[in-house]
């Protein structure tokens, strides 16, 4: 099939707005990441959750990026400013903020993290009291305070200014709500696992889970100076992961991201394994164990035909979404399904937890291992991925492709040339100045070329 995706009505308004499809992000003590905006966002949040005379909180967690100082701070007082009191978790992956929101009974969480992006960059992101994602419209919302200043006015004084409190034991909650997802009748005694932390929040809680679990672990990536996040390692860098685990003879490698909310993992040869192969192996074991709800797994338009391939020998049909992990999320909420995630290793079990979690993807995969005695190849046969071209334009603007007619001449040109045997997705990025270039197509050389084909009728018209 094939298909073109032009921005949603989400992407085409993310030049006006602040929020894109995963909070607010950008390169930090730059408009809109600045300490002013992290304070007005602060205010903004509490003005948002206050609903009666107690006390309320909000839980703050952040990466390991040298900005998250200034932006920790300038957050707390804003929403301190208003009364309410902050509980400083200091660092710890983006799925430990929202399980705490949820266990601490707080009125919402906020994560200071760019994920993948490199040091440079920052982002805010937030949790309702439910643990989920804010959904748009509450985003809408956020960006009416701060436009309109109804929130000015209020100013409260004396014992009613909020508190902020250091919550130290943080890290071992996690820890803890972790390791009760892995089935208690198994153990990772006798496995040896590479761990790649990416420098980023997840450097002291991921070795940690697994050592207690019984696995050997050799960790890389935990030694974050501020400015190394995600710097050639972890989840978008695996190759130093696939040369530790050939290199140490291990069962398996496991990568996350800055922010730990996603999985890449390399298997006992180092040959990668994605978040489409992930998906197609734990599908199969929930749907072996009658637990895979309403028999349907939930992916994005990134995902591999091949998944869609993998998953049909089990009567399993997929439900794809647009891109980014809050929707797949709102999706699986909306009509009852539990297993859903992205290409690039955003995986939701939706019966453990209300986001992606790259460590609690990794337990669910590792169960499956101990359940079958299979090394990780063997179970990752399963999925015969169709080649995919994927190719980023840096661009200076942002427009919707039906403006664009000469990028759209190309697009139709391919589309032609590949048939009904593949398919083209061009969008813009909700968290970068990026447009993504996805060419699908049984012929890998063939697809690289015509995804450069789109690439430089997009630069000549948008740069």
């Amino acid at each position: 099939m094939a298909y073109k995706m032009n921005m949603t009505p989400k992407e085409e308004r993310t030049s006006q707005r602040l929020f894109g499809t995963d909070g607010v992000r950008g390169v930090a003590n730059v408009h809109p990441m600045t300490a002013e905006v992290a304070m007005q966002l602060g205010r903004a949040l509490a003005y948002l959750i206050r609903n009666g005379p107690h006390r309320h909180r909000v839980i703050i967690g952040k990466d390991t990026r040298l900005s998250g100082y200034m932006l920790e701070q300038a957050l707390a007082a804003g929403i301190t400013s208003m009364g309410v009191d902050v509980w400083l978790t200091g660092p710890l992956p983006t799925p430990g903020i929202s399980n705490l929101t949820t266990s601490m009974r707080a009125d919402a969480g906020a994560v200071i993290s760019a994920s993948h992006n490199p040091y440079q960059d920052n982002g805010i992101k937030f949790f309702w009291r439910d643990g989920f994602k804010l959904p748009d419209e509450t985003e809408a919302k956020l960006e009416e305070l701060l436009s309109t200043g109804a929130m000015d006015t209020i100013r409260p004084t004396a014992d009613n200014i909020g508190r902020a409190f250091r919550l130290e034991d943080a890290r071992g909650r996690y820890i803890v709500f972790l390791k009760a997802t892995f089935p208690r009748e198994l153990t990772l005694e006798g496995m040896t696992i590479v761990v790649d932390c990416a420098n980023g929040a997840a450097y002291k809680t991921a070795p940690s889970v697994l050592e207690e679990l019984g696995a050997k672990v050799i960790s890389i990536g935990v030694s974050p100076d501020g400015t190394n996040i995600n710097e050639k390692c972890g989840a978008l860098h695996p190759e130093g992961l696939a040369r530790a685990v050939k290199e140490h003879g291990a069962h398996l490698g496991l990568a996350l991201d800055g922010d730990a909310d996603r999985l890449i993992v390399v298997d006992e040869k180092g040959k990668v394994v994605d978040g489409d192969a992930i998906m197609a192996i734990c599908t199969g074991e929930l749907v072996a164990r009658e637990q895979l709800k309403k028999k349907t797994l939930v992916s994005t338009v990134m995902s591999n035909i091949g998944l869609e391939r993998a998953v049909a020998r089990w009567g399993v049909k997929v439900a794809r979404t647009r891109v980014g992990d809050r929707y797949v999320v709102e999706e699986m909420r909306k009509h009852g399904y539990n297993l859903g995630g992205e290409q690039s290793g955003h995986l939701i079990f939706l019966d453990h937890s209300t986001t992606g979690d790259g460590t609690l993807a990794a337990l669910q995969l590792l169960a499956v291992m101990c359940r079958q005695g299979k090394p990780l190849s063997e179970l990752a046969s399963i999925f015969e991925p169709v080649p995919q071209t994927l190719l980023n334009v840096v661009v200076k603007e942002k427009r919707e492709l039906g403006e664009l007619p000469e990028v759209m001449k190309v697009i139709q040109s391919v589309e032609q040339r590949l048939g009904s045997a593949g398919r083209v997705l061009v969008r813009f990025s909700g968290t970068e100045p990026k447009v993504r270039i996805l060419i699908e197509g049984e012929d890998g050389a063939r697809n690289e070329a015509y995804a450069k084909e789109i690439a430089e009728a997009l630069s000549k018209s948008l740069n």
